[in-house]
């Protein structure tokens, strides 16, 4: 069944997902671990873009042909993960002579519903990064991640009996583990680059409030002027610096007021307005929660 390209296909089941790349009915209908080496129909046009609704977890590598996502071209011929969470819209250019390896896990929410990582899987902030930002692995890494998704799929494959879930979701919460680490030692290899986007973002933030923008900043504004997705933005950020992006817009702001309360006579409302906000009492609540004076009393200790 074709679709408009320009409107996103929802896959709502692991079994539909199973019947577009022309696979056999999966084992398993809540949890599925696809050899991209048996995929054989990139170029369905129902495929370029759409919705899964469910978590999807891909290594891909040896990669033949070209394949585009949102407006950029990606090469695999070295091993990556990417991860994408139920509801997200992924776009992908496809084409006939497209091949690649790796392994494709799939796991539908209601496979979790009862276990803490139900929970816990929504805050591992990669799964809302972008595909440019995907996690890139060593041969040792890769080695690890194909074995616990190959663990996985021989548990489904084998007799079911009541701990079949159990372990499965226990290999599934390892996988996330070691992603975890592997990112963070990404972050740290890529420390330089990192480095220069958090000089940009300070540029951003000085500029911002220098130029009396309306409204607070946010972290969608900034990551859209650095071209990356508020989590990586976040999540690199609180591995350089300990804080979340949030918290540098305070540091900031804090930064700026005081700046204004100590050369300005600005009453605390025009102040609070030239920094967007929309009543004054949240920008004295915030003054203080930072640096343990109201605007006045911090104002008054100059004098």
């Amino acid at each position: 069944m074709k679709k408009e390209i320009n409107q996103p296909y929802l896959i709502n089941s692991i079994s539909e997902l199973h019947r577009l790349l022309e696979l056999p009915k999966p084992t398993h209908t809540s949890v599925s671990v696809i050899d991209f080496n048996k995929i054989k129909c990139f170029a369905d046009v129902s495929l370029q873009r759409v919705i899964y609704n469910f978590y999807s977890i891909c290594i891909k590598k040896d990669f033949k042909g070209k394949m585009k996502y949102g407006q950029n071209y990606y090469d695999f011929d070295e091993g990556i993960m990417t991860f994408f969470s139920p509801g997200q819209v992924i776009s992908t250019e496809l084409t006939d002579d497209m091949a690649l390896s790796g392994w494709w896990l799939v796991i539908h929410p209601d496979f979790i519903q009862n276990y803490p990582l139900a929970k816990t899987i929504k805050e591992y902030g990669f799964f809302s990064y972008a595909v440019n930002e995907a996690l890139h692995l060593s041969e040792k890494e890769e080695a690890m991640i194909a074995s616990i998704m190959q663990n996985i799929e021989q548990e489904y494959l084998s007799v079911i009996d009541t701990f079949s879930q159990d372990v499965i979701v226990s290999h599934i919460e390892l996988m996330l583990n070691y992603a975890n680490r592997y990112y963070n030692r990404q972050f740290i290899t890529r420390k330089h680059a990192n480095n220069d986007l958090l000089v940009k973002m300070e540029t951003l933030l000085t500029d911002y409030f220098n130029n009396e923008k309306s409204g607070l900043p946010t972290v969608q504004y900034l990551s859209d002027q650095l071209n990356i997705s508020p989590n990586y933005l976040s999540d690199m950020l609180r591995l350089l610096t300990g804080q979340s992006a949030q918290q540098h817009i305070h540091n900031k702001l804090i930064e700026k007021a005081k700046e204004i309360l100590t050369t300005t006579t600005l009453s605390v409302s025009e102040i609070a307005y030239t920094l967007g906000f929309e009543y004054p009492q949240s920008f004295s609540k915030l003054f203080k929660s930072k640096t343990q004076f109201s605007p006045l009393e911090f104002r008054n200790s100059f004098n």
